[in-house]
């Protein structure tokens, strides 16, 4: 007799088995053929350093201006930066404008056709077409003599004295403010650092800060001295000052150090004890104006030979006599180590020099004891009139031999010296820069003090080869 085999059930895996009710639940959700797509990205961004730049026709390493890019869900590497379009092409078009880097940051640069001001569109443009634009507001100035040695330092347009603080960095006064500014004097652009001095001089106007000299770590700086330009006495204006340096170079840091409040006072009654010779009294009398032949206007300041407490206080004007042809005038302090803390001033014997009828800008002395003076009109505010280049021994009674005509025609006046090579050694190097705030730059009629943008103020630095 056969025995029955038992009947077996094959069930599924529980994995496989799914309850009708979610089942049903999941398909009215997915769908029958659910897709799963790639995430998506957003709209790109583009952001600049400045929205205002300048440049100059002819120019040899114009400021640039940095921009930054993204755009979510995607590498910003991908990204493209064009410029598409430009207010006035004849000024700069898109074709003139550079663009260098990769990835988040980029570098733009421009160059200039003509003087003037244009407005570019800069647009960024992701993997997938999506787009961004801004504008980049550009303004241009007219080329100058000696193009290639030319760099431009912005953020100022009075440059008014400046100082050789190593590694090719210079730390320059503007005589519209008080703040000094550190700039690579080698490239143009804006001022690495700056400080505003206001407050530890207690100025609430400008000092008019018109030279400087350094000894060690020590730089000394004055103010012009005279009236201002309406003929009125601003207290602020008389003023010398010290500032301590550490570092050097980009590194370079300043310090405030003390400051004095009556060297005006004390050159007028020195003037006035020995027969009012230069007439100081009479030049800084309510009402007169200080650039003039007969003026009371100091833009100068070294210290003479082999000292650190002699210096020479140097004069736009008055020229002596106080006519065409007459001589500049340095009359030597020789105690401005203590006049700067407040001390009375006390006087050398006045130096008169033959500078072929123009005036003290600035002096600088190297240290082998050998100056060079920018010589120029007491009246001037720009190159229309003549300037050059003299080198003196530094001694009294030792006329200035001219070893340099300065270009004119071109923006701004020739105001300051930054340092002296050798001048025994032909081929020297030496940079100049000009003070530029009554200079009409883009062409429009407003001087450039009184732009609105400190990108678009500029003093122009050039270097000069000695023979």
């Amino acid at each position: 007799m056969r025995r029955r085999r038992k009947a077996v059930t094959v069930r599924p895996p529980a994995s496989r088995l799914l309850p009708t009710a979610t089942a049903v639940a999941l398909l009215a959700v997915l769908g029958p053929a659910a897709t799963v797509h790639a995430a998506s990205t957003g709209t790109p961004t583009i952001r600049l350093s400045t929205a205002y730049l300048s440049g100059a026709v002819g120019a040899s390493g114009d400021p640039v201006v940095t921009v930054t890019v993204a755009q979510s869900g995607a590498d910003a590497s991908g990204l493209t930066v064009t410029a598409s379009s430009s207010s006035r092409s004849a000024v700069a078009g898109t074709g003139d404008v550079r663009v260098t880097g990769t990835g988040g940051s980029r570098t733009v640069a421009v160059t200039a056709r003509a003087q003037g001001y244009a407005d570019l569109t800069l647009k960024v443009t992701g993997t997938d077409g999506k787009s961004a634009t801004t504008t980049l507001h550009y303004a241009a100035s007219p080329a100058v003599q000696h193009a290639a040695d030319a760099r431009y330092l912005t953020g100022a347009s009075d440059a008014s004295a400046a100082v050789d603080v190593g590694g090719g960095y210079v730390l320059v006064a503007n005589d519209e403010d008080n703040t000094l500014r550190l700039y690579d004097g080698s490239a143009s652009g804006a001022p690495v650092r700056s400080w505003n001095l206001s407050s530890a001089l207690g100025a609430t106007k400008e000092v008019d800060i018109e030279g400087a000299a350094r000894v060690g770590n020590t730089v000394y700086w004055t103010g012009s001295l005279g009236n201002n330009k309406d003929g009125v006495y601003k207290a602020d204006r008389n003023t010398v000052f010290t500032t301590t340096l550490s570092g050097s170079g980009a590194a370079t840091s300043v310090a405030f150090g003390t400051a004095g409040h009556r060297l005006r006072d004390d050159l007028v009654a020195w003037d006035h004890a020995n027969g009012d010779r230069y007439g100081f009294a009479a030049a800084t009398a309510d009402g007169q104006t200080p650039k003039q032949v007969d003026g009371f206007n100091v833009e100068g300041l070294e210290f003479a030979p082999g000292s650190t407490t002699t210096a020479y206080v140097s004069f736009r004007a008055p020229l002596v006599p106080p006519s065409e042809g007459g001589k500049a005038l340095l009359v030597p302090v020789t105690n401005m180590d203590q006049v700067v803390r407040g001390t009375k001033a006390a006087f050398g014997t006045p130096v008169e020099l033959d500078l072929g009828g123009l005036s003290v800008r600035d002096l600088r002395r190297n240290d082998k004891g050998q100056y060079l003076i920018v010589a120029g009109s007491w009246a001037a505010e720009d190159n229309s009139a003549p300037y050059a280049l003299y080198r003196w021994d530094g001694v009294a009674g030792h006329q200035p031999v001219k070893v340099l005509d300065l270009p004119t025609a071109d923006a701004g006046g020739w105001e300051s010296v930054v340092s002296v090579p050798d001048l025994d050694v032909p081929g020297g190097r030496v940079q100049l820069i000009t003070d530029d705030g009554s200079a009409d730059l883009y062409g429009d009629g407003t001087q450039a003090k009184d732009l609105t943008h400190p990108e678009w103020q500029k003093s122009r630095s050039t270097f000069f080869t000695l023979g």
